[in-house]
């Protein structure tokens, strides 16, 4: 979700480690301006405010009022950043999260991520680990031929084991480097969805399924009742056709073959 203009603001003087009675000193503006500006009634900020703003923070204007995610680079040239047109149009469709897109590629660690895919899909690798497997065979049959080791013998299951698998080695790698990022970027993340709505669909289902919990009749009568609790529909006022036919739809259900733990006393549907 992108950043309100107070939202910016207050982390752009937090970033620069300012107090409102700071900031007001050094862009010679009101404390009390300052503040409204990152206050949640904020309505309007003035031009020449804006422009000292950003020219203070060195950051667009348009960044400060949520019209671009970019800090300073107000008109980046296509043809400088060497984007495809499919990459382009997947970041101008919405189908993914481009700030989350961002989080990831600017990580410390984006860069090694990159070259550990690069090494394998180029095959910068192959002809080394394929050196190592041809030495490991030409130790391993000198090893036989002279010492004779039986089928089970674990040396000989050793130098079987220490051959190295292109792809598995370095599907690990690229395993642990996304690993550290995503760690590192749940840990930036922790906190922000502490506010979520209890209203949050989340939160309703959690709400309906608790009830349903307290609800001792059968599945289908569970099931029912679930149903009509997420679709906020009034058992009570369906006419009698209408119950059989959601009966009917609601035994056709795979959620039938796995029961809901049940507890207190059989409440009525209504």
């Amino acid at each position: 979700m992108a950043l309100t203009i107070q939202e910016r603001l207050k982390d752009l003087r937090v970033e620069h480690g300012l107090t409102l009675e700071q900031l007001a000193e050094e862009v010679n503006l009101s404390k009390s301006a300052l503040g409204s500006y990152e206050a949640d009634d904020f309505k309007d900020i003035s031009h020449y405010a804006l422009i000292k703003l950003a020219k203070f923070y060195a950051v667009t204007a348009d960044y400060l009022l949520g019209l671009t995610e970019t800090r300073s680079h107000s008109n980046a040239d296509f043809a400088e950043l060497r984007l495809s047109d499919k990459i382009i149009d997947l970041l101008k469709s919405g189908r993914i999260d481009t700030a989350l897109l961002c989080e990831l590629a600017t990580h410390k660690d984006f860069v090694k991520l990159l070259a550990d895919i690069e090494i394998y899909v180029n095959g910068i690798a192959a002809s080394q680990i394929q050196n190592l497997n041809t030495w490991v065979d030409v130790v391993r049959a000198e090893i036989m031929d002279k010492y004779q080791p039986g089928e089970h013998d674990k040396t000989a299951h050793l130098l079987n084991a220490i051959h190295i698998q292109e792809g598995e080695y370095f599907s690990q790698r690229v395993h642990n480097d996304i690993d550290c990022i995503m760690e590192d970027i749940k840990e930036v993340h922790r906190g922000r969805n502490e506010s979520v709505s209890e209203n949050s669909a989340a939160a309703e289902l959690k709400k309906s399924l608790d009830e349903i919990a307290d609800f001792k009749g059968s599945r289908l009568e569970q099931l029912i009742m679930l149903f009509c609790k997420q679709t906020k529909l009034k058992y009570s006022r369906l006419t009698e056709e209408e119950k059989q036919w959601l009966t009917r739809i609601a035994q056709k259900s795979e959620l039938l073959k796995t029961s809901i733990p049940q507890r207190g006393k059989k409440k009525s549907l209504d």
